[in-house]
């Protein structure tokens, strides 16, 4: 089930963080970046992922760590957007399509994980350069029948932990 909430999603109450980059991203906007300062170690093991793995557009990969207060936490990256076209420069656009494999690899990580709780930016809308209106859609398409509590922040506010309702 989708819940729109506003906040920080660094201070996610959730079991992972997933949100959207392209293959060989190198971290340097939006959430990607602060995800990047905050776990640096992730970028390094996505990175040696990409190496050997070669990773296409609408494929997911999750990387776990400790997060704040030593409580375990899960990133997955979800290839949304396209590769650069060369290095130094900046990653593509996302595209409807590579959202739609994007959120169907998520949905079989989540499961396969036993994931009970996901935060999800507005995916695709920052950086990724789509509209939340066309994204929106697909979230509910391909998600809402997944046994998953997923936050959507749809408004972000620095510095405050949204309300999370937990299924009982």
């Amino acid at each position: 089930m989708l819940h729109p909430v506003s906040g920080d999603i660094l201070l996610t109450k959730s079991e992972a963080i997933a949100h959207g980059i392209a293959p060989n991203d190198d971290f340097k906007q939006g959430l990607a970046l602060a995800l990047r300062e905050q776990y640096p170690s992730m970028v390094r093991d996505f990175r040696h992922w990409c190496h050997s793995a070669k990773p296409k557009p609408g494929e997911a990969w999750i990387w776990s760590g400790v997060g704040a207060e030593g409580r375990p936490i899960r990133v997955i990256n979800m290839m949304t957007q396209q590769p650069s076209e060369g290095h130094g420069q900046h990653p593509g656009r996302a595209t409807l399509a590579n959202v739609n494999h994007a959120l169907h690899a998520l949905k079989k990580l989540v499961e396969k994980e036993g994931l009970k709780r996901v935060a999800l930016p507005r995916l695709a809308t920052g950086v990724g350069g789509l509209k939340w209106d066309e994204v929106r859609p697909l979230l509910h398409k391909v998600l809402d029948d997944v046994n998953c509590e997923f936050y959507v922040y749809t408004t972000y506010k620095a510095g405050v932990q949204a309300e999370q309702e937990t299924k009982s």
